[in-house]
């Protein structure tokens, strides 16, 4: 649903989300923060995709040169200037497929806790545009969940719905990696294939990794072409 993250969704209501998941998750969030600091430098300048309060771009200043978030929330954003204080992070509002930085200017991308999904972007589009920000022979980062974890991520779901962080769970309709709110809701996944097909269309080769049994990362290199 367009704008479920921008408004009802943001800022403290979204850190909650993340206080409330179970060991279980907490340690997929983990894996998936560890998966990607594994793949930086500290020389590098990154840019995270849907940055929300900055609960993930905090960890990566840490390791790099420059560090860039982008969000469409103004809450969010609000909220990570305050996160972030003391680090050398920067903030803009921004809507992930429509980047207003130059070609080229970011070592690494980042787009993780499938946002590729959750932003209810075109995938292609939104794939494309981190492309055009990364400098050749550098890295865009994707993550959704595996289908493996689906049990971890429904009850993950079942708690926001519950604590009235997200609409009521319609469990009717929810199967096969789809949870469907009753408010109108929807949170999909890409999947390995899916990732492949993406990545196809546009004529690079990703390198596909399951991390932790509980997340698939693409990874694609930005060619210049």
């Amino acid at each position: 649903m367009p704008g479920y993250y921008s408004h009802k969704l943001a800022a403290q209501r979204l850190r909650t989300c993340y206080e409330i998941a179970s060991p279980a998750v907490k340690q997929y969030l983990e894996a998936e923060i560890d998966f990607v600091i594994s793949r930086l430098s500290p020389q590098d300048s990154i840019l995270e995709l849907g940055c929300g309060y900055g609960r993930v771009l905090k960890r990566m200043a840490e390791r790099v040169h420059l560090a860039w978030g982008i969000d469409t929330s103004l809450p969010s954003l609000s909220m990570a200037r305050h996160y972030l204080g003391g680090t050398s992070c920067q903030l803009a509002a921004m809507e992930a497929s429509c980047l207003a930085f130059k070609n080229n200017k970011f070592d690494v991308v980042i787009c993780i806790q499938n946002g590729i999904s959750a932003f209810a972007e075109d995938q292609l589009a939104l794939i494309k545009e981190a492309l055009r920000v990364t400098r050749v022979g550098g890295l865009a980062l994707f993550s959704s969940y595996a289908e493996r974890f689906w049990p971890q991520r429904l009850e993950w779901f079942e708690a926001q719905a519950q604590r009235g962080l997200i609409g009521e769970i319609d469990h009717a309709a929810t199967g096969d990696g789809v949870i469907f709110c009753k408010d109108g809701f929807r949170a999909t996944t890409v999947t390995p294939d899916g990732f492949r097909k993406l990545a196809a269309a546009i004529g690079i080769a990703p390198v596909i990794t399951e991390v932790a049994g509980s997340s698939v990362f693409c990874e694609l290199r930005a060619s210049g072409d």
